[in-house]
Parts: structure tokens; C-alpha cells; sequence
């Protein structure tokens, strides 16, 4: 049996969500000019201070550019955590700022054919939504626009949960369990040819993907997409908000890969995984690198007794 938390910790885990929120709400009515300068103050501090952040975003980056220098991945991995900072700060903008200042906030969009075309033919959109850029910002857009369905896990700090689906549903998104309740109600949302969200490049637990290449590194990846794909015929699109720094965001929704649409797991994957490549190449900067990608391991599946040592963090 789970042990109930105490008193105190609760108390604590309160205060620390109110704290939190009371940022965000404070942050909500700053510039963007504003934001993207605490971020080039709080981006170098996180590289410098925070081993983990730093050690995983340069394992990431050594793997996908080798060729470049020890000096260009270093600058890459201290603009990457600038742009990480940013996101962060850019939440209360989000979720709780005026929707007129980040409609303004939205120079561009680009690609907006490929979802119309798809809602046009009868059919449903499955947006792979990798962690780049401002992902609040894209389900800001997306919400305001189309009938819209993505999957939610609520955040760690419990407290904080009505806060998250408040700021993520405000626009009129619909958010479902990352469990099989969650999944049917994918499929429904696509049957009525609507547009649903996946994060195309987090870790699924064992059973759930599997191992597909990723610059050229296997990375276990999730199958739920041709799962959805195989029941609904849905198109498939990846879909991100480039951050202009200080300015604003530019919408991106660019063709997925072919290999999405085979029934073959590891090929479809292997799609999945061309997408997030497409959508990094606009600017790798702006990529959440210090994400675990690779942190299981083929040989771990296959029972290696030394698969540990296969691993690169």
C-alpha cells in the first residue's frame, strides 16, 4: 500500500504550486522581449550549474553532430538551454496571457495547406508535435483553429494539475489520459475528422514502441501512430512553433514522412523519427536536447547482462 503523504509535505507541495503559478501569472503580462532576455541570463546558468541538463545535452549533441567541434557543440548545447529556458518562462504567456497578445505574437504559419487539404478530404490530422520551439504556443494555435484532442499526463507536483488543463483547454482543446480510455477517444476525435496531437519523441514504457533509428542511433519510439492510422486512414503532419527571439513565433506544419503510413511498426517508427529530424533541421537550436532520448537500449531488451554499458548517458 502507498504510503499517504504527510501533512507537511503537502503543505509544502501546495505552497511550492502556488509559488510556481504566482510566476507564470506574473510572467504572463511581460514582453516577449522581456522573456527571451531573462532566458539568455537563466539558459547560461542552467548549462554552467546544472550537470545533469548540460552532461545529457552534450551526450545528445556529440551523437547527432559529430562532425562538429568540440566548440561549436558547446555553444549549441548553451543556446539549446536558452531556448529550454525560454519555453519555461514562456508558459505563463501561454496559458494565462491575453489570447489577443498571442494571436499578435504569431507571425506566420506555414504549411496550413497540409491540414486543410486533410479536414477537406473527410478525413482526421494527426499533428506530431516534437518538443521544439514553443510547444504551449503550437496547441494555443491549433485549439483556436480546429476541433483538437491530445493526450495529457498530469504534472508531477499534483497541485499543479487544474492550473496545466486550465491553461492548455482554454482555447477549447479537448485533453484524454495517456491510457486506452485516452486512445478511443484518438480514434473518435479522428473518425469525426478532427486533429489530434501526439508528442512524437518521448519514451515509451516497455511494450508500448519499438526500436527505430533516430540519427542513426536506435531510439525505442512509440507504435501508437500506425495503430491510429491503420483504424482511422488520418493524414499525418508534424507541426511546431519556432521561436523569433524576442519577436514572436512562426508556425511550421511540414509533410510527414512517408514510412508513417506503412503497417509496419519499426518502418513507421522509423517515419516518425525522419519527422523529428525535418522539424529540428529549421533550427537545432531550439530542439530540447537534454531529453533522455536513448536511454533504453536494444541490448537491454534482448537480456544483454552487460547492457548498461551500451548506453551513452
Amino acid at each position: 500500500m502507498a504510503k499517504a503523504p504527510s501533512r507537511t509535505g503537502t503543505l509544502v507541495s501546495t505552497l511550492q504550486a502556488r509559488a510556481i503559478e504566482r510566476v507564470w501569472r506574473t510572467l504572463a503580462g511581460r514582453r516577449l522581449t522581456t522573456l527571451w532576455r531573462l532566458a539568455r541570463l537563466v539558459g547560461p546558468l542552467v548549462h554552467r550549474f546544472s550537470r545533469r541538463e548540460r552532461d545529457v545535452t552534450e551526450a545528445n549533441l556529440a551523437h547527432v553532430y559529430p562532425e562538429s567541434s568540440p566548440t561549436e557543440r558547446h555553444r549549441l548545447a548553451r543556446e539549446s538551454l536558452i531556448h529550454s529556458s525560454a519555453t519555461m518562462l514562456e508558459i505563463g504567456f501561454a496559458w494565462m496571457g491575453k489570447p489577443e497578445r498571442i494571436e499578435t505574437s504569431l507571425l506566420a504559419v506555414h504549411g496550413r495547406e497540409l491540414l486543410d487539404e486533410a479536414r477537406a478530404g473527410g478525413r482526421g490530422v494527426i499533428v506530431l508535435a516534437p518538443h521544439f520551439g514553443n510547444w504551449e504556443v503550437l496547441n494555443f494555435w491549433l485549439s483556436s483553429h480546429f476541433p483538437f484532442t491530445a493526450m495529457y499526463e498530469p504534472p508531477k507536483l499534483g497541485e499543479l494539475d487544474a492550473v496545466t488543463r486550465a491553461g492548455r483547454e482554454r482555447m477549447g482543446a479537448s485533453l484524454v489520459p495517456t491510457n486506452p480510455r485516452g486512445v478511443a477517444a484518438l480514434l473518435k476525435a479522428l473518425k469525426r475528422s478532427e486533429a489530434i496531437g501526439i508528442l512524437p519523441d518521448q519514451e515509451p514504457s516497455w511494450g508500448s514502441g519499438v526500436f527505430a533509428p533516430f540519427f542513426d542511433r536506435l531510439a525505442y519510439t512509440a507504435t501508437l501512430l500506425p495503430k491510429l492510422v491503420a483504424r482511422t486512414e488520418a493524414r499525418v503532419v508534424t507541426g511546431v512553433a519556432r521561436r523569433i527571439p524576442g519577436q514572436g513565433f512562426e508556425i511550421h506544419f511540414l509533410a510527414a514522412d512517408e514510412r508513417v503510413y506503412s503497417p509496419d511498426e519499426i518502418e513507421s517508427a522509423t517515419g516518425v523519427n525522419a519527422c523529428v529530424e525535418a522539424a529540428i533541421a529549421l533550427d537545432p537550436a531550439q530542439y530540447q536536447w537534454e531529453y533522455k532520448r536513448y536511454r533504453k537500449v536494444i541490448q537491454e531488451q534482448e537480456g544483454h547482462p552487460e547492457h548498461r554499458r551500451f548506453r551513452i548517458y
